[in-house]
Parts: structure tokens; C-alpha cells; sequence
């Protein structure tokens, strides 16, 4: 059974407008999975916002996990029987949805990140948590290992926003950036504040994008054993996140003030590379 076409058509917009490079990726899927995709993004999407955004938020973080643990009977948004759906087609579990949630809920306790097995857990939490969600839908039948590999790709593309959003998580008042990171290559705490770009960041820089591309790899590790159209969209996803890597080191590493974008014009140079 497929979801219904104005729900599908929602969600569908949600992803379009949340990420460009998630949906660019994951359109090659077949529909039944390209929906479910859609659906999963869109919670997490909600997740999200109200946490970042709540003035535009239709839900509190607690209202969010009140529903979903009453997801039969909850109701008032299209989230919600799109939920029912993906659950009921997938068997999906919530387990992960919850671990999402308890990761968005550091985000009001936690403004920094001592160290890199603190970040690691968060990176777990709000975003490995996505890919333990998805894999489901990407391989009828996943085992463990690959289950660990969907998460490590989450974790992966978590550090890669965690690059490109360094201004902006600033002017929130956040720093994911571990300080033992900070200290270990010269980079200050005032520096930091003062919006420093200099040699000690770019190392800094350079050692989580080291973390992300080991995780990537991680991720990519069974990509063989995934229908052809799961396995495309995987490294379309990864390609366009590692991408981003790529135009920060074009910026000169300028993170406090530029947001590296990837444009369409690269995206679809990676779409032609992975098609050759």
C-alpha cells in the first residue's frame, strides 16, 4: 500500500525545503521507499525545529514524544498517520525515534562539547539515529552490521554540519567543537569568540573532517549488498555532505561568516560521476 498522495505530497515539500541534498539524493528510490524516506525526514524535521525554531513550530519537543508514543490514536497533523504508515509498511521500531529525540533534547542542557566521545554521542543521537531509521527502508532485510554502518554514515554527515554551521550554532550560543580538539591544535576559547580564522582552526577542521571521512567510510563499507537505487542514493548523499567539505576549504575555512552551499551545478556534476 502507498501513502496517501496529499500526504506524500507534504512530506515531500518538507524535505524539499528542510534539505535540497537529502532530497536530491533519495528521489531515485522507488516510490514506496522514496515516500518513506520522505515521511522519516519529515518527523526528524519537526524534531528539529522544535528545538531550533519553536515560534514556527506546530509542537513542543515533549508534545512530539507524547504522540508518538501514543502514535495509534494521535491526530491534529499529517505527521501523524504518515507515521502509522511508515511503521505498518517497514515494521519499523521507535526505539531510534526516541534516541532522536533524547539527542535534540541536549540541545537545551548542552551548549558545548568538552570532548570528541561527548560529540560522538550526540552525533549518535540526532543524527546516527537517522540512519539506524532509514536503513530499513534502503535493504529489506538488514543485519546488525548494517545497521552500525547506516548510523556511522549519520555521524558522519553530522560532523559535516557541524563544519558548516559553526556561525550559525555561534550566534545560538553553541559550540560543538570539542575543546579538547581546540586545545590540542592551539586554538583558543577567545579565539573562538573572536571569530579567529587561522592555521590552529583549519587544523581543527581538517581532524573532524578526518572523523567524518572515517565514518563515511564505515557507512559505505556494505554498500554492495543494497538494492542498486538504495546503494546509488547512499553515495549520492555522502558525495553531496563530503561536497560541502569541499567548498569550506574554497572559503578559506571562513566558517563564522560563510555558509558553504553546494550548488546545483555541482550537485549534478556528482550525479554524472556516480552514473559514468
Amino acid at each position: 500500500m502507498l501513502l496517501e498522495k496529499n500526504i506524500s505530497l507534504q512530506c515531500k515539500n518538507m524535505m524539499k525545503k528542510g534539505s535540497s541534498s537529502f532530497y536530491q539524493a533519495f528521489k531515485w528510490l522507488p516510490r514506496k521507499e522514496r515516500e518513506a524516506v520522505y515521511v522519516i525526514y519529515s518527523f526528524c524535521r519537526m524534531i528539529d525545529d522544535s528545538v531550533d525554531e519553536p515560534e514556527n513550530s506546530p509542537y513542543t519537543l515533549d508534545e512530539l514524544e507524547y504522540h508518538l508514543n501514543k502514535l495509534e490514536e494521535a491526530d491534529g497533523h499529517f505527521i501523524w498517520s504518515a507515521l502509522r504508515w511508515v511503521f505498518d509498511e517497514f515494521s519499523l521500531k521507535k526505539e531510534p525515534y526516541h534516541i532522536q529525540i533524547s539527542g535534540q533534547r541536549l540541545d537545551f542542557v548542552q551548549k558545548s562539547y568538552p570532548s570528541m566521545t561527548e560529540l560522538e554521542d550526540y552525533c549518535y543521537r540526532v543524527a546516527g539515529s537517522v540512519g539506524e531509521m532509514l536503513i530499513p527502508i534502503l535493504h529489506p532485510n538488514p543485519n546488525q552490521s548494517l545497521i552500525d554502518a547506516g548510523i556511522s554514515l549519520g555521524k558522519g554527515m553530522q560532523i559535516v554540519n557541524i563544519i558548516r554551521d559553526i556561525g550559525a550554532d555561534q550566534r545560538l550560543g553553541r559550540r560543538y567543537v570539542p575543546l579538547e580538539l581546540m586545545k590540542q591544535y592551539g586554538y583558543s576559547e577567545a579565539d573562538w569568540h573572536d571569530q579567529v580564522v587561522n592555521q590552529a582552526l583549519k587544523e581543527v577542521i581538517s581532524a573532524l573532517t578526518d572523523q567524518a571521512d572515517q565514518w563515511f567510510f564505515e557507512g559505505l563499507r556494505y554498500i554492495d549488498e543494497y538494492p542498486n537505487k538504495s546503494a546509488f542514493a547512499m553515495k549520492l548523499a555522502a558525495g553531496y555532505y563530503r561536497e560541502i567539505i569541499a567548498v569550506v576549504k574554497e572559503n578559506d575555512y571562513q566558517v563564522f561568516t560563510e555558509r558553504a552551499v553546494v550548488t546545483s551545478q555541482r550537485k549534478s556534476h556528482l550525479l554524472l560521476q556516480l552514473t559514468k
